[in-house]
């Protein structure tokens, strides 16, 4: 059989499954249509690429593509507590939990426009180099390529693709100055990204020529009014704004924004960037509506290809949800209902035993 048929049966059964997803379990859902073996077999074969995920996306991509579209970049970890290490499979710090987690840190370039956001690009980090810390002497990993090394190349790999779009949206990881550089100087293209509170910018160029800079957090601004500064290592002016909003626990936070677009209002930077966020619902979709984390793979290839499969049923229920306008977890639920459906007419075809009178 065909990889793509292949492809096709297996990330539909990673839409379906509700457990963990092996290669028996498909074959048996199929009733032994397509063998364990077959399955398996495809697992292991060519391990594919971000290029192979282009090709997949492609079509969808340019039906709904304009230059209004943006280009999000983030990553994230997929956690594999119990899964032996390997290159892929190994610890990551997760600033969000504020420690080190074992599993699949992964770098995504998504595409949002017209309500539907499809990945473009991937990385898998792989921590191919062994080295001893000098802090604890301790033998670790890390990766040859840093991840910003890789934003760079998923965003150039984009453009090469040709797909419309006109701002590249990040989190402050991603928010060097090679990084904004390289959008506006190499791609292109304008950005917004937040900064964090310490970095230095000058608020005029004679200050920045005589290299007075100044930390972000102590400006004077008055909240969402744009002012053009110049950031340390960035040699094209910007414009920075102040929001700052309530958080759940009644506390004010403030994030500084920035972007070389300077026709933007702060309404305007504000409404680019809250486009970021479709980056989150998208790394859970993936990890609990196609079956990202429910895989037993062990080794790198049949693990990088069942995140690819994943990574094309993620694409499926977006193409879904643009049609049925029920997001994932409620396409997820009525598969769920049908399932109990299935099983309870199936019990019934078996004569339970009846405590009725």
């Amino acid at each position: 059989m065909k990889s793509e048929k292949l492809l096709d049966l297996y990330s539909d059964y990673l839409i379906s499954a509700f457990g963990q997803t092996t290669a028996t379990g498909l074959s048996a859902l199929l009733n032994g249509e397509i063998s364990h073996d077959n399955i398996q077999r495809y697992l292991a074969g060519e391990k594919q690429t971000s290029a192979d995920l282009w090709r997949v996306s492609k079509v969808h991509v340019r039906k709904i593509e304009s230059v209004t579209g943006v280009m999000i970049v983030d990553d994230s970890i997929s956690e594999k507590p119990h899964t032996d290490e390997n290159d892929i499979v190994c610890w990551h710090y997760d600033h969000s939990q504020q420690r080190a987690v074992k599993g699949i840190n992964f770098v995504t370039c998504l595409y949002h426009n017209a309500g539907l956001s499809l990945p473009v690009g991937f990385e898998l980090i792989a921590k191919t180099e062994h080295y001893v810390d000098k802090k604890d002497g301790k033998e670790k990993r890390r990766s040859p390529k840093t991840k910003s090394e890789y934003y760079r190349e998923m965003l150039e790999q984009a453009v090469g693709n040709q797909i419309l779009f006109k701002y590249v949206l990040n989190d402050v990881w991603f928010a060097s100055a090679d990084n904004m550089k390289f959008v506006k100087n190499t791609l292109k293209k304008d950005f917004v990204m937040p900064l964090k509170a310490n970095r230095k910018l000058s608020v005029s160029l004679s200050a920045k020529q005589e290299g007075r800079y100044q930390q972000v957090e102590t400006l004077e601004l008055e909240p969402m009014k744009p002012v053009t500064i110049f950031l340390e290592g960035v040699e094209f002016p910007l414009l920075l704004i102040k929001q700052v909003f309530a958080n759940g626990d009644g506390s004010t936070g403030i994030l500084y924004l920035v972007t070389s677009d300077t026709t933007l209002s702060g309404d305007g930077m504000t409404a680019v960037y809250q486009k970021r966020w479709n980056v989150e619902p998208y790394h859970k979709s993936l990890k609990q509506n196609a079956s990202l984390e429910k895989s037993p793979t062990q080794t790198v290839t049949t693990q990088t290809n069942h995140f690819f499969a994943s990574l094309c049923g993620y694409i499926k229920l977006e193409l879904l949800k643009g049609d049925t306008q029920l997001n994932h977890f409620a396409l997820k639920s009525k598969l769920y209902l049908h399932a109990i459906h299935a099983a309870y007419a199936a019990l019934r075809l078996l004569n339970p035993v009846s405590f009725s009178a």
